[in-house]
């Protein structure tokens, strides 16, 4: 399962009202550290896109949801379960320790 690109205006249908959890990469183009995450998460999303979904939000793009929940720097993944922010795990990182991260709190 690929990951799905969110929008402020899509968000709160993608991710909060969605009936599993929704991992929230807040990246930009600009950010180096995004690039070299985005194959892992794609990755990760394929080998775990049954127990959690996988999203993307351009803060440059998007700004309504990252000034809400507070986004200062990026890459910032944030888990929400439920329609709440359950975990969050700041810069880049492998997919090993990602994968793990992410497993740990689903």
């Amino acid at each position: 399962m690929p990951t799905v690109a969110v929008t402020d205006a899509s968000f709160e249908a993608d991710v909060l009202k969605s009936d599993k959890p929704v991992l929230v990469d807040f990246w930009a183009d600009w950010c180096g550290p995004c690039k070299m995450i985005g194959p892992s998460l794609e990755e990760i999303s394929e080998e775990l896109g049954d127990k959690v979904t996988i999203a993307k939000m351009d803060i440059m793009a998007n700004t309504e949801v990252p000034g809400q929940i507070g986004v200062k720097s990026i890459p910032l993944m944030v888990l929400f379960k439920d329609g709440k922010p359950v975990a969050q795990k700041l810069g880049a990182a492998p997919k090993s320790a990602l994968k793990g991260w992410l497993e740990s709190e689903l």
